[in-house]
């Protein structure tokens, strides 16, 4: 059960945030700055690479290193490939987790390595991989971690994550809010750098500011009703979100959103790209998930009872692709089934900075969420 009371409590909403999430979503602009000084620093602004990568190679543990990989890949285009490799394993543990190279990977490609931790074996024994079959290494992780020194042994580029104090206490998520713009700013300079996306200083810049305007729309000191994420948390209370994705920048920031929800929240949630979500999604809405399904006897009390579980179509907008849009058809289908709808859409913007902006709104949702439930 959603606790709504909660969210309109600043004071109880600290309170109950143990884990620093709606704190790493609000510091979400400052995080993409000191992220962008660590990468200038190490040196990225001053690269000068020969051309361009075949193949972007991505590891790391994690819904993290799977949303950059995601995000990556959409912004790069079909320039160059962006693969992440999957680790295997008998544990998700640090210890436990290996990667390996595809066995065509060598001197023109680039492996770029994630991680929130930076004490992964197996990150250490990739880099070294990667090494003697000529990769060029990239690595952002925690400075003073064991991977530093395989990358330095490597030869490769070292980028020290951004981190707040309050998170060296305990494990971060990996959907944690604070976490992605940590590890995905330094990756968006160096790919800048190499002209397979266009991600240069002032661009980073105003992805900071968008991230910082939705900090101020959506923090906890803004009521429910003018408060874009804590109405969707509201509205997601008791429901599946069902969410349906438009545009350049929608697709990752969907799939973003599902994995947040489940790790942060313990909600289960279904994503696809539309049209497709029309077909793939049109028997789930007319079955019993649908809102106006019962499943048993109108006149059973159910004083005791859980809410039955109904879904709600999330539908996050970007510049659909040609002008062309499925979004009258989408809300068509959702109100013939009686399912009610969600929706939310940038501001107009550079790509980077509406990607942000769906990505720090549906965080917040999601933060909002996992507090009030109790999660």
């Amino acid at each position: 059960m959603l606790d709504e009371s909660l969210l309109d409590s600043p004071d109880a909403l600290t309170e109950a945030d143990r884990r620093a999430l709606l704190r790493g979503a609000a510091e979400a602009g400052a995080r993409v700055r000191t992220a962008a000084r660590h990468a200038a620093e190490a040196g990225v602004n001053d690269l000068k690479p020969d051309g361009r990568p075949r193949a972007i190679l991505i590891a790391g543990p994690g819904a993290a290193a799977t949303c950059v990989a995601d995000l990556l890949g959409k912004l790069a285009g079909a320039s160059s490939p962006v693969t992440r490799l999957t680790p295997t394993g008998v544990a998700p543990a640090a210890g436990a987790l290996r990667w390996e190279l595809p066995g065509w990977a060598g001197s023109v490609d680039l492996l770029l390595i994630t991680t929130p931790d930076g004490s992964e074996p197996g990150l250490a024994l990739l880099a070294e991989q990667a090494y003697r079959r000529g990769c060029t290494v990239v690595a952002v992780a925690p400075s003073r971690s064991p991977l530093t020194e395989a990358v330095d042994g490597a030869h490769g580029l070292f980028v020290p994550m951004a981190t707040a104090p309050y998170e060296h206490d305990e494990p971060l998520a990996a959907s944690a809010p604070g976490v992605l713009w940590a590890l995905l700013t330094p990756l968006l300079a160096i790919l800048d750098r190499t002209g397979l996306l266009s991600a240069p200083p002032e661009a980073l810049e105003k992805v900071a500011d968008r991230l910082d305007q939705v900090a101020e729309r959506c923090g906890p000191a803004v009521a429910t009703y003018s408060n874009p994420a804590k109405t969707l948390a509201s509205e997601l209370a008791d429901s599946l979100p069902v969410i349906w994705t438009e545009g350049a920048s929608a697709g990752p920031a969907g799939r973003r959103f599902a994995a947040a929800l489940a790790e942060l929240a313990g909600r289960p949630a279904l994503v696809s790209e539309l049209p497709e979500a029309l077909a793939e999604h049109n028997a789930l809405l007319a079955g019993p998930l649908a809102a106006s399904a019962d499943p048993d006897d109108f006149f059973r009390d159910r004083v005791d009872e859980a809410p039955a579980l109904h879904a709600r179509v999330v539908l996050l907008r970007d510049r659909p692709i040609g002008g062309l849009t499925a979004a009258p058809t989408a809300r068509d289908l959702a109100l013939s089934h009686d399912t009610p709808i969600s929706e939310l859409e940038p501001e107009d913007g550079g790509e980077l900075e509406t990607l942000a902006e769906l990505i720090a709104m549906t965080d917040f949702a999601a933060v909002y969420l996992a507090l009030a439930s109790g999660a």
